[in-house]
């Protein structure tokens, strides 16, 4: 029994400069419906990837079906559309997935999809990205990574050189354990990424905590920003806040302990996003897992968490009456995370700012790509749309 026709066409042309192998090796496991899987092994120092049959534990598994695997060998970012269908099942390690499929990518032009590291100020940020042309730089949510934005990296990538970090904390980005992850150390992380990349002026796009993040940025560093994406946003909470008083007593340091187990953080994820059963969603909590099942990345966790509860009210919404960037905020209707009643109060201190409401939960880019897409390309590229201000 051999390999698909598209399995070897995909060995054969992998490329190891772009593929971003954090240990050094990698097995993934290759699932053609209907037929055997294959695991394709990279080892450090080799040029080429073999195949072989399954054997052990995978990092990480790819699965679709055979006119899928047809359309990625011709054209990845078709089959990344496969992607957000369903037909393109990733698991496990998203990383490796996407590292898998760019380094066997057709496409070997200045904008394929490709994965990188990069190193600043002593510490280590892993990137996606794509396209060529003006920059438009992601920040995930709490618990998320670059991943997150697989589609919109691929979706936008035709009008921009699209490029989504992984926070320092998340995903395959170092994680500080006396960090402060609060705003202002992902402000200057994000920063000081781009001055690695040369990046003197960007688009910025941040969903939940990265939308905080990236509202830090423009507080800060408004000349770096051009447009601004606030998607779902987290900001400071106008409620009551009962815990703050003893939250403000627990070290985030006890993340070090496994606090709290596997089943209860997916029940709680499942909640929070109405449409976790979807593959792209089964895939982010894959994400989420993988860091959050280490020490450091629950350290990580539970420290952004503190600081978005016990954010001061006063000082942030005064600080965003003075924002500089002209910006977009998109919510979901169906939000438990950021309700959408924050709109209210966003549209009274940021008259000229643009708003769309989706119908959606949480996570607009995984609910409603196509949606949230056309709206980010219109706004970045200055055309003027009623459907910016109105309710999709």
């Amino acid at each position: 029994m051999r390999p698909s026709a598209a399995l070897r066409t995909l060995a054969d042309r992998f490329d190891p400069s772009v593929f971003d192998a954090p240990a050094g090796r990698a097995r993934l496991r290759l699932a053609v419906t209907g037929e055997t899987a294959w695991d394709a092994v990279f080892e450090d120092g080799r040029r080429g990837l073999r195949l072989e049959p399954p054997r052990g534990g995978a990092d990480a598994e790819l699965r679709a079906d055979a006119a899928t695997w047809a359309t990625l060998e011709r054209d990845l970012f078709a089959g990344l559309e496969a992607y957000s269908r369903g037909d393109l099942v990733l698991r496990r390690n998203l990383h490796l997935s996407v590292a898998f499929l760019a380094a066997t990518s057709a496409d070997d032009g200045p904008g394929r999809l490709r994965s990188e590291t990069v190193r600043t100020s002593g510490r280590r940020f892993s990137l996606l990205e794509a396209g060529t042309g003006a920059p438009l730089v992601m920040l995930h949510g709490l618990g998320g990574t670059k991943a997150s934005f697989l589609t919109t990296v691929a979706a936008l990538s035709g009008r921009y050189r699209t490029i989504a970090i992984d926070l320092p904390g998340f995903g395959d980005s170092g994680k500080p354990l006396r960090a402060a992850y609060d705003p202002a150390f992902f402000s200057d992380s994000v920063v000081s990424v781009l001055d690695a990349l040369g990046l003197e002026r960007v688009h910025l796009l941040g969903h939940s905590m990265g939308g905080r993040a990236a509202l830090e940025v423009a507080f800060d560093h408004p000349e770096r920003i051009e447009g601004l994406v606030l998607a779902a946003p987290s900001l400071a909470w106008l409620c009551e806040r009962p815990w703050a008083p003893y939250l403000r007593l627990v070290r985030p340091e006890l993340g070090l302990l496994q606090a709290a187990p596997r089943p209860l953080v997916e029940g709680l994820l499942h909640r929070l996003v109405p449409e976790a059963e979807t593959p792209c969603a089964r895939a982010a909590l894959d994400e989420f897992l993988r860091a959050y099942l280490t020490a450091r990345g629950r350290v990580a966790f539970y420290a952004a968490a503190r600081q978005i509860y016990l954010e001061e009210p006063d000082r942030f919404w005064s600080r965003l009456d003075d924002l500089g960037p002209e910006s977009l905020f998109v919510w979901g209707r169906r939000d438990e995370v950021v309700p959408i009643g924050f709109a209210r109060h966003v549209r009274a201190r940021l008259p000229a700012a643009r708003h769309l409401e989706l119908g959606c939960g949480h996570v607009p880019h995984v609910e409603r790509p196509a949606r949230f897409h056309a709206a980010i390309a219109d706004f970045l590229d200055g055309v003027p749309s009623p459907a910016l201000a109105a309710v999709a």
